[in-house]
């Protein structure tokens, strides 16, 4: 595994995600409270990039919804939980040291290859 600082974890807000770029991937960074997910940051319906979605925590469960069609994504697996997206996105292993979200995009928790 091979973690590459993300961000400050103060910079994820609680209700949206944040985009960053690892290398040569798109990554949505979002928390529930104190947990910190990294998804790939693109719906696998639309190529909308999730980021600009809002994060919803219900059941819980903790969601990331894709604006331009409203499907939402289950931050823990990458699968989708409606449609019209029936493609999971590639979600990565994350690390939170001393204040700071590190992320593995050279592995993915689900099985998903990133676009």
């Amino acid at each position: 595994m091979a973690y590459e600082r993300a961000c400050a974890l103060a910079e994820v807000p609680t209700d949206r995600a944040l985009a960053v770029t690892l290398g040569r991937y798109d990554v949505a960074v979002a928390r529930d409270g104190e947990e910190v997910f990294a998804v790939e940051d693109v719906c696998s319906h639309a190529e909308i990039a999730l980021s600009e979605g809002e994060v919803a925590v219900n059941d819980g469960g903790c969601q990331i919804e894709c604006w331009l069609h409203g499907s939402m994504f289950d931050l823990r697996t990458g699968k989708p939980t409606n449609l019209p997206a029936t493609e999971p996105v590639a979600t990565f292993p994350v690390d939170v040291r001393d204040g700071d979200v590190y992320v593995d995009t050279e592995t993915t928790l689900n099985g998903v290859t990133p676009a």
